[in-house]
C-alpha cells in the first residue's frame, strides 16, 4: 500500500508554466504597460509636448537664425562641442558619455530629481530643454540636413524622456490629489507615485541604451565622411 501511494505520487503531472514564468520580458513589461493604459490620455498629451516643442525649436531656428546661432554658440562655450569632437571617432566611449548625459544630467537632475521636490517641476524644466535641442538641430541648414538620418534618435530617446515626464506626472498627481491613485492622504500617494514613476524609469533606461549607441554611431558615419 505504502509502495503503490508513492508511486502514484512520482507519476502526478507536473503542474504547466504558466506564460508569465516563461516569458519573464513579458513579466517585466506588464506594470508599465498597465501604468501607460491607465493614464493613456495623459501619455499622449505628453508625448505631444515632448516631439512637439522639438519640431517648435527646430522651426523657430529656421525662421528665425540667430537663434540658432546663439545656441550654437552656447554648446560651443560650455564645452560640448569639444567634448563631441574629441569622442567622434571612438563610438562606444562616445555612447557611453551620452548615456550618462541623458541619463543623470537630463533624466535624473532635470526630469525626476525636481519632481521629488515640486510637483511638475520636471515637466516644466524638460519642456524648456526640449525647445533648446531644437534650436541646436537647426544651427545650421547643412546640419540639420545632416541630422535628417539623425532622426530616430530623437525618436528612441525622447520617448525614454516622455516616460519619465509621464512619471513625473503621476507623482505629482498623486502627491497632490492622493485620491486619484486610491491613497488615504498626500504621503500614501506620494509613495505610490515614486513607486509608478520607478517602473516606468525601468522602461525607459532600455530605450536610454539604444539611443545612446545609435546616436553614438549614426554621428560618427556623418561626421567623419
Amino acid at each position: 500500500m505504502k509502495h503503490k501511494a508513492i508511486a502514484t505520487k512520482d507519476q502526478s503531472p507536473q503542474r504547466p508554466l504558466t506564460p508569465s514564468a516563461k516569458h519573464p520580458l513579458r513579466r517585466f513589461l506588464r506594470k508599465p504597460l498597465q501604468i501607460i493604459r491607465a493614464n493613456f490620455r495623459a501619455y499622449l498629451i505628453i508625448n505631444a509636448i515632448v516631439y512637439g516643442l522639438v519640431i517648435a525649436g527646430f522651426v523657430a531656428a529656421l525662421i528665425f537664425p540667430n537663434l540658432g546661432v546663439t545656441q550654437a554658440a552656447t554648446l560651443e562655450d560650455n564645452g560640448t562641442g569639444d567634448l563631441v569632437r574629441s569622442l567622434i571617432k571612438n563610438p562606444w566611449l562616445f555612447a557611453l558619455t551620452i548615456l550618462g548625459v541623458n541619463v543623470i544630467r537630463v533624466g535624473v537632475l532635470s526630469i525626476v530629481l525636481p519632481s521629488l521636490i515640486v510637483p511638475f517641476a520636471g515637466i516644466a524644466i524638460f519642456a524648456h530643454r526640449a525647445f533648446t535641442i531644437g534650436l541646436s538641430l537647426a544651427s545650421t541648414t547643412s546640419i540639420a540636413a545632416a541630422w535628417i538620418p539623425h532622426s530616430l534618435t530623437l525618436l528612441i530617446e525622447f520617448q525614454a524622456y516622455a516616460l519619465l515626464m509621464l512619471g513625473a506626472y503621476i507623482l505629482g498627481r498623486s502627491w497632490v490629489r492622493p485620491a486619484t491613485i486610491g491613497a488615504r492622504n498626500r504621503r500614501q500617494g506620494y509613495v505610490r507615485g515614486l513607486q509608478q514613476l520607478g517602473w516606468l524609469s525601468l522602461t525607459a533606461l532600455p530605450l536610454f541604451i539604444v539611443g545612446a549607441i545609435w546616436e553614438a554611431f549614426s554621428l560618427s558615419y556623418l561626421f567623419s565622411r
